[in-house]
């Protein structure tokens, strides 16, 4: 059986190497590394993405609170995990989960935090994809729908009739409660009263 500790090199291209993007930030939470893939991802050197050379290419709309959940969670030490874009090297804004966990020192001691990020656009986009899909249902739903001009039942696609509010109920998150308006109520007061 091999050893299955790894040598300093090949925990050094394990980092480098690793398909995700991979940071550190020290004690005062101004960032100290970047992996090669990190740094191939944004199209900057070490030394452009030091400290927070990194934050500039967050995209303008998420930087705030970006920082936010990045310094809050730093100052207590705490893990995080955040989604913003991410400008790539050529330009396009890519959204970007980030994981970040604080880290100890050789003495137990807090030492910074380290990271990790992958791009997840294709995620988000399919997300957004299924919401503008379901904004497109819904928007159908307000469409013409055939009521019975009697018993305000709906028919459905499939040729039966529903109650309105079963009708309604199975194509939205709409939840029903019954009540009478006063017009409606005055009638069967006045129906109650005859009887």
């Amino acid at each position: 059986m091999s050893n299955s500790r790894l040598t300093l090199q090949e925990y050094e291209a394990l980092v480098e190497q690793s398909p995700i993007l991979v940071w550190r930030a020290d004690t005062e939470a101004l960032c100290n590394y970047f992996n090669h893939r990190w740094l191939a991802f944004r199209g900057r050197t070490m030394e452009q993405e030091y400290g927070n050379g990194w934050a500039e290419g967050v995209h303008p709309d998420d930087l705030d609170r970006c920082l936010n959940i990045y310094s809050s969670n730093f100052n207590a030490h705490k893990a995080f995990e955040m989604e913003y874009r991410l400008m790539r090297y050529d330009g396009v804004y890519r959204w970007i989960f980030d994981r970040g966990v604080p880290f100890k020192n050789d003495i137990g001691g807090f030492a910074g935090f380290i990271g990790s990020c992958i791009d997840v656009t294709d995620r988000v986009d399919a997300q957004e994809a299924l919401r503008l899909n379901l904004e497109k249902e819904i928007k159908t739903l307000r469409g013409i729908i055939p009521i019975c001009a009697y018993c305000k039942k709906i028919r459905t696609d499939k040729e039966s009739w529903q109650q309105l509010e079963t009708y309604i109920s199975n194509h939205s998150d709409a939840i029903f409660s019954h009540g009478a308006c006063p017009t409606c109520f005055e009638e069967q007061i006045k129906i109650i009263k005859e009887a």
